[in-house]
């Protein structure tokens, strides 16, 4: 394993834990150079995922790029690249039960969002802003009112809950 850093390959393993209910390994590591530390994860080869683009393309599913475009659209925000990784194995686990091989981008898209509308606003705006590919101020608009509508929701659902009366 490379430093991301410096590029070393001296590194030692600081802590291990399950991920993705026991179908992966996180590795804390630190570099014997620098002394970066770095996170790796340890997967199960499982069977080929393939996403079917929008114009007919078909493709074998990338985790680096799911997590990469949840990445850019958690950038700045009070997201951590842990939390973010934690996401992507849920929505990994997600997409591996389904019973087809081949999986359609928009619904990978959807399950993206349903994701991110609870972690985080801003996040789940820019993501569905790119990913939706807004053609009008009216678009962007109308997913704003329903996540406004979404959270006003759940604020009532737990007022309810906490005064049931």
């Amino acid at each position: 394993m490379r430093c991301p850093e410096c590029d070393a390959t001296e590194n030692r393993v600081v802590d291990t834990r399950d991920s993705r209910g026991g179908h992966a390994v996180r590795r804390r590591r630190e570099c014997g150079v620098c002394s970066t530390r770095f996170t790796t994860y340890e997967h199960i080869e499982e069977r080929n995922l393939y996403v079917l683009k929008q114009d007919g393309r078909t493709e074998e599913f990338d985790r680096t790029k799911l997590s990469r475009s949840i990445t850019i659209a958690c950038t700045k925000r009070p997201i951590t690249q842990d939390e973010i990784e934690v996401m992507v194995d849920l929505i990994l686990d997600n997409l591996t039960n389904q019973l087809e091989s081949e999986i359609s981008a928009s619904y990978i898209g959807e399950i993206v969002m349903e994701h991110l509308a609870p972690l985080d606003r801003v996040a789940y705006i820019r993501f569905a802003s790119v990913y939706r590919n807004f053609q009008d101020i009216g678009e962007f608009q109308e997913v704003v009112r329903d996540l406004s509508t979404e959270e006003e929701r759940s604020v009532q659902s737990q007022n309810q809950e906490e005064f049931p009366f």
